[in-house]
């Protein structure tokens, strides 16, 4: 399709979206926490310190009632542009493709029906350790028995996550995985100077090259429990990672726990692959022979300047929006014109209300 472009392994991508055109999607929304999302300027995912542990239940809420219970209004920057999950609620609504919460370490659990793992959320990875390694293995356990019963009910599972701050620890990860990785952000002006030294002074407690112990000691809960996910689910359904540099560490660390590469493809927005400050796609293809699938959503036409934002580099990716608008465009049809004008529509229904 025409909005789409494809990276890495480009047959494969072309067979997933034929494979896929007539199929069934489920979206799982993962809403985890890390505490190195709390050090000043590293994020911008939500309006200040205190308010950034309520985004992940407030994205799941959103999402699922068109509204938020945990805070007043729906989470946004400090300059009130809003969040990527915008994108996502559209896309799942306008293909009516169903969704479903897990709480996998998220400090805040939402006001909502949704799977919870019991996992506690990571620590703040520049002053201690983000987790045990038995949590880390827990989190992979728990994963693939989510990842299985949901792969089971679908042609296609698509992946999406919340994690504030989970682009530094995704660095950790694949840094401490001998990957180049640079990675991107949510800010215009990725804070690289910061993140590297959050993360170099993590990797110099890593004292173990096991891929659990260094998701143990520079990692999220997120990464090895999508990872987890990942790993039963593409041994039965086809599975796309909604995301960037978060499902490339998800990748990088799921390689070592086995997947099954044919039925993987990642999905994430044009303004992700786009990013010179990251190097996304030679990144994922060094990690694995998969394919990406890259969306540009048209938000630059927009005449709302909160949803422009997203083309001139804030948020650029997060809540599953990339994958989720792929599917919503492959279930569909619907082209990236009449994606943006449903985006605009829940945009002023949004902020006439507020």
């Amino acid at each position: 399709m025409d909005n789409f472009e494809l990276f890495g392994n480009i047959e494969q991508g072309k067979d997933f979206l034929e494979s896929t055109k007539n199929g069934k999607f489920l979206f799982s929304f993962v809403i985890s926490y890390t505490e190195t999302c709390e050090i000043p300027g590293i994020t911008f995912a939500g309006t200040d310190k205190n308010s950034i542990q309520f985004t992940p239940p407030a994205d799941a809420e959103y999402l699922h009632y068109g509204y938020c219970k945990t805070i007043d209004k729906i989470p946004m920057t400090p300059d009130g542009k809003p969040t990527p999950g915008l994108l996502t609620k559209t896309a799942l609504e306008s293909a009516s493709i169903p969704h479903l919460t897990i709480n996998a370490g998220s400090k805040i659990s939402p006001q909502l029906p949704f799977i919870n793992t019991g996992m506690t959320f990571g620590r703040n990875i520049s002053i201690q350790d983000a987790m045990t390694d038995s949590q880390v293995s827990n989190a992979v356990d728990y994963g693939r028995i989510v990842g299985r019963s949901m792969a089971s009910l679908t042609d296609c599972l698509v992946i999406g996550e919340s994690i504030p701050g989970g682009t530094t620890t995704a660095l950790a990860v694949l840094k401490a995985l001998d990957f180049d990785a640079k990675v991107s952000s949510s800010i215009p002006n990725n804070p690289v100077e910061l993140k590297n030294q959050i993360v170099n002074s993590a990797l110099e407690r890593i004292d173990s090259d096991h891929p659990y112990s260094i998701v143990a000691k520079v990692g999220d809960p997120m990464i090895p429990f999508v990872s987890g996910m990942l790993s039963s689910a593409s041994s039965v359904s086809n599975v796309m990672l909604a995301g960037g540099t978060q499902m490339a560490a998800v990748l990088a660390f799921a390689s070592k726990i086995g997947f099954n590469e044919e039925n993987t493809t990642i999905g994430t927005t044009s303004y992700i692959t786009d990013d010179d400050s990251a190097n996304f796609t030679s990144l994922v293809k060094e990690i694995a022979d998969i394919p990406v699938i890259s969306v540009n959503p048209g938000l630059e036409n927009s005449q709302h300047s909160g949803l422009k934002a997203f083309s001139e580099g804030f948020a650029k990716e997060g809540v599953g929006a990339g994958g989720s608008i792929i599917s919503s465009m492959i279930k569909t049809r619907n082209d990236s014109t009449k994606f943006l004008e449903l985006a605009e529509k829940e945009y002023r229904r949004l902020f006439t209300s507020l």
